[in-house]
């Protein structure tokens, strides 16, 4: 039986050591981070009279690095309390305690034989059941164990995070010969449910999975633009979205990467496989070696194959001109193709356009896509064993929308081919023999049920564990009911999801008219409610373009009636005699907040950036939002304590400085997670989570929550809102436009002009919110802010 993870420890404190720690520790892993004894002392620690015996000498690699973990830009840490989860120390003084942790990663330098020195030494202190894995992004995994014991080797095997770990979902496990069949099948379960990965099991082979393809396709595409004389932009504009990749595309993603990386791992596969062709497509090109040895490696060093030049103008953007070898300013690319695809919806759609729209860029994309599509079918069975995994590494790893075998059902499986062998491309035996049985697709549906080809034949693809999939139910026709903004879907159990799918999940008319439908439905026939989606984010605020339009247009009735609905639809929400439970995602700012706020639970996306931004439009929170903060402060507090005025104070700064946390963690620094919510890491269980929560309060006998009153801090508490505002105007810090708008907010938190410590109702302070959204909206600046961020998609502070 497997040891269960507790506990864990880091052996490299690097800038992918320090990640990994911090994504353990966010998974609330305590974690050990070591490393070598520093050689010298620093001048701060000679100055301090430190030697190099101290503690704090010995460990300064690691605790640095722990520190910079707080500092780094996109942060590592959930949120910056967890770093405390991490102990530094170093490889001398605390090897001995790799014997108390469940879990040892070594990520030192990609070179064989310090990893092999390392793990031999590591063996030497191993409890036995204890995992031991490597972070090697391309060394042979029976290689780096080949001194040790057969035991050893039998716990020991490949993790490989990609980088960064917070936010890059992938994570290859690489077994080893003899690695134990269990503890491979646990590790896949414990990453997936604990650390929020995709998981795909990978061979023990050059640069295993995603940075083999991903490297190939990326070579490949680097020669077809020297052969054919493209420019750097015209290689990004047909390798971006039109191809179904990120918008990085290829000469974006290099220099993010780093040349000097990336010519590591095209060497990598060049110097241990022997097939003359593949090594010949694994030798960096000249002109990236070239690139690497003027130091124009990337975004690192400022310049790759972008550099941003500043200008009496401002910043321009320019890129490399191979045959110059000089900077230019990026051209603007367009075609029939390119515009084909870009109207297109869907990545399998834009691909199809793209290939169907004949011109050079719609052969530059089929001369890129096509060496992929067959180096993926050749490879299958030598780097993975399912073409589930290979789709998952490119789709987890580099972000692509489609993997590669799910791209060539998108063209059509047996049209590619045949075009394929008619320019004199020789198709994988497999493939062939699987077209001559008469397929047509890799992939297949059959009503609730997918398949895919394995072995020659179909084979199930069985869902995620815990996964419930919106997009399935409403294929499997679970929809209750349906309109242009929203659904109501059966989950299963009596359970109901309401599903926003509006333009940007922006809340409007429709979603509000399905909130009210919705209510009414789970409450004659449902246990309970969830309120999530699967957009690219849960919700970016109210529709702001139709408030705008009726400003304009001095529609002050229809404007209190939109707000009047929202108001109503949740309190509604709130109201309802069965659990409701939110489960946000992403962007969750503005009206998405206040939709979930009425939930009796909120299950947070661990990558959740969640705020009330009303004030970046000039307005403030008007569906009930600064209600709920003023109601979350009363609650705190109780009936008595006087410390009121710190947590208005408190929700007012929020509120005011549009702030929005970094993390679903990060929500109760802000303070917007209450007791009972909760966060969940990987962000594909996370309607399960929340369909769970409604049914255990649902078991535990729900009783629907009554009206509270709310203890304000009234007129004495305004004047010490807006005294801080003003303080502010004062001080540079905020605009005449600021102010008032604070002064609004200040007026609404505080509950109007009553007396300090009155109680009132919830209804009384929406009108208060009510009135101040209606008296904004009215403000030309506030529209004038509301129009820039339509156009702009930024604030403007006027």
């Amino acid at each position: 039986m497997v040891q269960p993870i507790q506990s864990a420890a880091v052996i490299g404190s690097g800038v992918m050591g320090a990640a990994i720690a911090a994504h353990l520790a966010g998974a609330g892993i305590r974690c050990l981070l070591l490393d070598l004894v520093p050689k010298q002392l620093t001048e701060a620690e000679s100055k301090k009279g430190l030697t190099m015996e101290h503690p704090a000498v010995r460990n300064r690699l690691a605790t640095d690095a722990i520190a910079r973990l707080k500092k780094t830009k996109p942060a590592p840490l959930y949120s910056e309390e967890f770093a405390g989860r991490i102990t530094p120390g170093n490889l001398e003084d605390d090897l001995s305690k790799l014997a108390d942790v469940d879990w040892i990663i070594e990520v030192v330098v990609e070179r064989l034989d310090v990893k092999r020195d390392l793990l031999k030494r590591i063996e030497g202190v191993w409890k036995p059941g204890t995992i031991v894995t490597s972070n090697t992004s391309g060394i042979s995994i029976n290689e780096m164990v080949s001194l040790c014991g057969e035991s050893f080797k039998k716990h020991f095997l490949g993790t490989h995070f990609f980088n960064p770990p917070r936010y890059m979902k992938l994570l290859e496990i690489i077994p080893g010969e003899t690695t134990d069949p269990e503890i491979v099948s646990y590790m896949h379960e414990f990453c997936e449910r604990r650390l929020g990965k995709g998981v795909v099991v990978a061979k023990d082979t050059p640069n295993f999975i995603a940075n083999r393809i991903g490297t190939f396709g990326l070579l490949i595409t680097l020669r077809n633009m020297m052969e054919l004389g493209y420019t750097v932009e015209e290689v990004d504009a047909v390798t971006g979205p039109a191809l179904g990749r990120p918008k990085s595309a290829t000469f974006r993603t290099l220099d993010l990467v780093g040349l000097d990386t990336f010519v590591h791992v095209a060497a990598n596969v060049h110097d241990q496989t022997a097939a003359t062709v593949e090594k010949d497509v694994f030798s960096a090109p000249d002109v990236l070696n070239r690139m690497v040895d003027l130091g124009w490696i990337g975004e690192k060093q400022g310049q790759g194959f972008y550099k941003k030049v500043k200008t009496d103008s401002g910043k321009v953007i320019q890129a490399l001109r191979f045959d110059t070898m000089e900077y230019e300013p990026v051209r603007k690319i367009s075609s029939a193709s390119l515009e084909a695809s870009k109207s297109a919806k869907g990545a399998a759609n834009k691909i199809k356009a793209l290939l169907g729209t004949k011109d050079r860029y719609s052969e530059l994309a089929w001369n890129t896509l096509k060496p992929v599509l067959l180096y993926s079918a050749h490879k299958l069975g030598e780097i993975a064993d399912s073409i589930v995994d290979i789709d998952n590494a490119m789709k987890w790893g580099f972000n692509w929308e489609l993997g590669p075998f799910e791209v060539w059902d998108a063209i059509g499986l047996v049209p590619a081919a045949k075009r394929m062998e008619a320019e004199g491309d020789v198709l994988p035996d497999w493939v062939s023999a699987w077209i001559a049985e008469g397929h047509t697709h890799f992939y297949e549906k059959r009503e609730a049920q997918q398949f895919y080809v394995h072995g020659g034949a179909w084979t199930e693809l069985e869902p995620a564990a815990e996964h419930i999939s919106l997009k399935q139910l409403k294929q499997q026709n679970k929809v209750v009911l349906s309109n242009p903004g929203a659904s109501l879907i059966d989950i299963g159990d009596g359970v109901a999801c309401l599903e926003f799918h509006s333009p940007n999940n922006a809340i409007g008319a429709d979603i509000l008219t399905m909130i009210l439908k919705s209510v009414e439905e789970v409450r004659r026939n449902y246990r309970g409610l969830v309120v999530a989606n699967e957009g690219r984010h849960f919700c970016v605020g109210a529709n702001v373009m139709l408030l705008l339009m009726e400003a304009q247009e001095e529609e002050w009735d229809e404007i209190d009636l939109i707000i009047s609905q929202f108001q109503n639809a949740m309190l509604t929400l709130k109201r309802l005699e069965k659990p409701v439970v939110a489960a946000p995602h992403q962007m969750t700012l503005g009206g998405g907040v206040e939709a979930c706020l009425p939930a009796d639970k909120i299950i947070f996306s661990a990558e959740t950036y969640f705020g009330l931004v009303e004030t970046g439009v000039g307005l403030i929170p008007g569906g009930g939002g600064c209600k709920e903060m003023a109601l979350r402060s009363s609650q705190i507090v109780g009936k008595t304590n006087p410390d009121l005025q710190s947590y208005v104070n408190s929700y007012f700064e929020t509120i005011a400085m549009a702030k929005v946390s970094t993390s679903g963690h990060d929500t109760k620094r802000l303070g917007y997670m209450g007791s009972n919510d909760s966060v969940v890491i990987n962000p594909d269980r996370r309607i399960h989570e929340a369909k769970m929560a409604v049914l255990e309060m649902d078991r535990a006998g729900y009783a629907p929550r009554e009206e509270e009153r709310i203890r304000v801090v009234g007129e004495p508490g305004k004047s010490v809102l807006q005294l801080a505002a003003y303080t502010m105007q004062l001080g540079g810090y905020i605009s005449d436009h600021d102010r008032l708008i604070a002064n609004k907010l200040a007026h609404v938190l505080a509950g109007g002009n009553v007396p300090a410590n009155s109680l009132v109702s919830e209804q009384y302070m929406l009108d208060l919110e009510r009135e101040a959204f209606l008296s904004l909206c009215g403000e030309p600046k506030t529209q004038a802010r509301m129009q820039h961020m339509l156009s702009k998609g930024k604030p403007l502070r006027n």
